[in-house]
C-alpha cells in the first residue's frame, strides 16, 4: 500500500487578522499530530506563508484565503499575494499566472461571510481545480455535505482542512494524499483524496474574536497564545 501524507489544507497565522498563532508554535504542534504538510492560507496575504516557508520547507505549502466581491477563494502553491476586493474572475486571472491551484473556501456555510451562492460559483466552477468540503469551523455539517455534493455533481476534485486560528486546531480536519512536490503534482493527488478528521467545537471562534480585540488592543500575543 501506498505512503499516504496527512495534509491540512487551511490554516492562518498571527498573519491574520483573528489570529495569533506563532509560525514555531504551529510547526511544533504539526510534528505533535503526525501533520505531513500545511498549507498556510492567512487572509488576503501570503507573506507569512512565503515566510514560515523559509523556516520549514518540507512543511509548509504557500496559500492565501482572498475575499473577492463575492466570496472567499482558496488558493495553493502561491508565489505573491492577491489583494482582497477583486471580482473572482480578476482573482483567478492572478493566481493562474502564478500557476497556483484553486479552491473556494466553505462554500455554502450559512453563517460565514465569506460564503458563496450557489448560482454565483456556477458562473466559474470550470476554472476551479478543487472545492473545499470538509472545513471543520463549519457548525452545520450539512453545509459541509452540500459543498461535497455540489463538487461530485461538477466533477471537481475536494480539499478540506481545520481553518485553524488557535492552537487546539490544527491537524484537526486533513485530507490524506499521495505524495506531491509541485502544483501539477498536487492537482494530481486531490484525486485521490480521502477526508480525515473531525469539526471544531463551537467555541474556537471565540479565539479569533478575542484576537481581533486583542490585535486592536495592542495587547502581546502571549496572552492568548500562551508561547
Amino acid at each position: 500500500m501506498n505512503a499516504r501524507w496527512k495534509v491540512d489544507l487551511h490554516s492562518h497565522t498571527l498573519w491574520s487578522k483573528d489570529c495569533l498563532t506563532q509560525f514555531e508554535t504551529i510547526i511544533r504542534l504539526c510534528r505533535q499530530r503526525g501533520v505531513d504538510r500545511i498549507a498556510i492560507t492567512d487572509h488576503n496575504t501570503a507573506q507569512g506563508a512565503l515566510a514560515m516557508q523559509q523556516i520549514a520547507p518540507d512543511l509548509v505549502i504557500v496559500g492565501e484565503e482572498i475575499m473577492t466581491t463575492q466570496g472567499e477563494i482558496l488558493a495553493y502553491f502561491v508565489r505573491e499575494s492577491v489583494p482582497a476586493g477583486l471580482t473572482p474572475l480578476e482573482t483567478i486571472r492572478r493566481l493562474r499566472d502564478q500557476g497556483a491551484v484553486i479552491s473556494v473556501s466553505h462554500p455554502f456555510d450559512r453563517l460565514r461571510k465569506g460564503a458563496w451562492h450557489e448560482h454565483e460559483l456556477l458562473e466559474f466552477v470550470d476554472q476551479l481545480d478543487a472545492i473545499e468540503v470538509f472545513n471543520a469551523r463549519c457548525l452545520f455539517p450539512e453545509d459541509n455535505a452540500k459543498a461535497l455534493a455540489f463538487a461530485q455533481a461538477h466533477g471537481l476534485p475536494f480539499t478540506a482542512g481545520s481553518d485553524a486560528h488557535s492552537r487546539p486546531e490544527y491537524g484537526q480536519a486533513t485530507l490524506l494524499l499521495p505524495p506531491f512536490h509541485d502544483a501539477e503534482s498536487f492537482r494530481a493527488a486531490l484525486r485521490s483524496a480521502e477526508v480525515a478528521g473531525r469539526l471544531s467545537l463551537p467555541y474556537v471562534h471565540g479565539f479569533s474574536t478575542a484576537s481581533k480585540w486583542a490585535k486592536k488592543l495592542g495587547l502581546r500575543q502571549r496572552l492568548w497564545e500562551g508561547g
